[in-house]
């Protein structure tokens, strides 16, 4: 009979966690039929030579409710269950999966990895996996109220009532909203020893209004917490929605910009998406080898520029992280079982790290992964996946409204829009769901069309001022694609309100 993956209560966490039940049964059973399932797995690999082999099981579980005008227009639960096991044999990967989920299955999938193996091993050889050290635990997210235990009604419920208050207000004439909630059950096993399960919840709320040929939505993120994200924890849904019809009215009539150049104020809700595509796709060394040529290009970092490449001012400091709570992309142990870390990418302004699997370690020098292999299922071979991204804030620095006050001629831009970037993640274009222009230190209405340009280390360059920690905020992406064929993770990135002098700005109607 298939089985479920399991997961259990948490022994190690980054951050608060909540203890969980088993998918099927009880989780003490669960994990025992994942053992079997991976001895089976595990053992076929090692009789048939493999060196290196590990196991899978995942269960990922997606809902979507779309809601327009306060109807529900779509509601969507879907689940995708599988194993996989992954071998070095002969001096070659071999991947390979299965949606049966049993011993059977389990022992012909690791047979049929060890024949890719072997077919691979003839074409070119890779050098073997650096090594981790041996871990056994299970982890859970820091959510509390599992979304898939709220009813589905009472799921729809919320997000109708947010529509009827906005479908109220003045100048609304549409409202588009959207819940997406994901539970993934992960668990692991390896020849070495390593044995992980883990659960990783996470929910994105979002709201459209429209009004006329304008629309605005909302700006709070996906987060890795659960049904009570809604409810108000993490983020003040009543405030923002309460806000949404008055900014709306003034998109409507705002100025189109005059092209030209600004000094930009940044807010963490709009720059979070930059330093997504320009530092957090830039630094993953599959890309800078090459690997993502055909799909999402290369970056223009070159593998011998860690220690050495000037990627922006001195007030730039990012840091990769496995570990942000609540973080889409945190776990306690990523696809190839390395524990989670944290380490720089910038300092300083100075290009000082990157990311990478246990494939990939040894080409950036390392001794051990820095744990970036994901998979968004069991059914996809692991590749290197972007960690939560983010920019430090400035010790002691000053907030928004103060960054806005020393500004004189300049725009302050808030929420995520549209974006573009060259195939090697230099020259792009953003776009802000508002735009508001600053005079002499003081907001003076919203502009319309804004597009800020320039190329990655001139931007970088010209940053000149980063706020305090009042202004930090984490915001992020739910469907990042890369790979082929293309898979989707989850990932946060965090920053302060950021000044940026002497960016170039277009009106998007035509004019530069």
């Amino acid at each position: 009979m298939p089985v479920h993956p399991f997961v259990a209560t948490n022994s190690r966490s980054p951050g608060s966690c909540s203890s969980f039940d088993g998918v099927s049964g009880s989780s003490r059973t669960a994990t025992a039929t994942a053992r079997l399932l991976a001895e089976a797995a595990l053992e076929g690999a090692r009789r048939l030579g493999a060196r290196h082999a590990s196991f899978r099981l995942d269960r990922v579980r997606t809902g979507r409710l779309v809601l327009f005008d306060g109807s529900v227009h779509t509601a969507h639960d879907s689940t995708v269950t599988g194993l996989s096991v992954q071998v070095w044999h002969d001096g070659a990967w071999g991947f390979a999966a299965s949606g049966e989920v049993t011993a059977r299955s389990a022992r012909d999938t690791a047979g049929r990895a060890v024949d890719q193996a072997r077919f691979c091993s003839a074409l070119g050889r890779e050098e073997e996996p650096v090594p981790e050290p041996v871990h056994d635990g299970t982890w859970s997210s820091g959510f509390r109220i599992d979304p898939f235990s709220v009813p589905e009604a009472e799921r729809a419920d919320l997000p109708a009532a947010w529509s009827a208050r906005l479908l109220a207000a003045p100048g609304v004439a549409h409202v588009h909203a959207k819940v997406v909630a994901v539970r993934e059950d992960k668990f692991y096993a390896d020849l070495a020893g390593t044995s992980t399960a883990q659960r990783r919840v996470r929910v994105h709320p979002q709201v459209v209004v429209a009004g006329g040929s304008t629309a605005l939505r909302t700006v709070g993120p996906p987060t890795g917490r659960g049904w009570e994200y809604l409810l108000g924890e993490g983020w003040d849904w009543d405030a923002e929605l309460a806000a949404l019809p008055g900014l709306l009215r003034a998109k409507q009539h705002a100025r189109p910009v005059v092209p030209g150049t600004y000094d930009l104020v940044i807010d963490p809700s709009q720059l979070w998406l930059t330093i997504h595509e320009s530092v957090g796709h830039a630094t993953e060394l599959d890309r800078v080898l090459g690997h993502e040529a055909s799909y999402a290009g290369t970056s223009f970092v070159r593998p011998g520029d860690v220690g050495g490449l000037r990627y922006g001012t001195p007030l730039m400091t990012v840091t990769a992280d496995r570990t942000t709570p609540h973080g889409l992309a945190t776990v306690a142990y990523d696809d190839q079982g390395v524990a989670a870390q944290s380490w720089d990418l910038v300092r300083d302004g100075v290009l000082v790290g990157s990311q990478f699997d246990r494939r990939t370690a040894r080409v950036a020098g390392a001794a051990r992964s820095v744990g970036c292999a994901f998979a968004e299922s069991a059914l996809r071979p692991a590749i290197t996946r972007m960690p939560n991204v983010s920019l430090a804030p400035a010790p002691g620095g000053p907030t928004t409204e103060e960054l806005i006050s020393a500004v004189d001629d300049g725009i302050y831009l808030v929420g995520s829009d549209s974006w573009s970037i060259d195939a090697r993640r230099g020259n792009f274009q953003f776009t802000a769901q508002q735009a508001h222009r600053i005079r002499r230190g003081e907001l003076a209405g919203q502009l319309g069309g804004v597009a800020y340009q320039s190329e990655t280390r001139a931007f970088w360059g010209a940053l000149s001022a980063i706020g305090g920690a009042g202004t930090y905020q984490v915001f992020g992406a739910d469907l990042c694609g890369k790979g082929q064929p293309v898979q989707t993770a989850a990932v946060s990135h965090g920053c302060p309100t950021a000044v940026f002098q002497g960016v170039r700005v277009r009106n998007t109607a035509g004019s530069w």
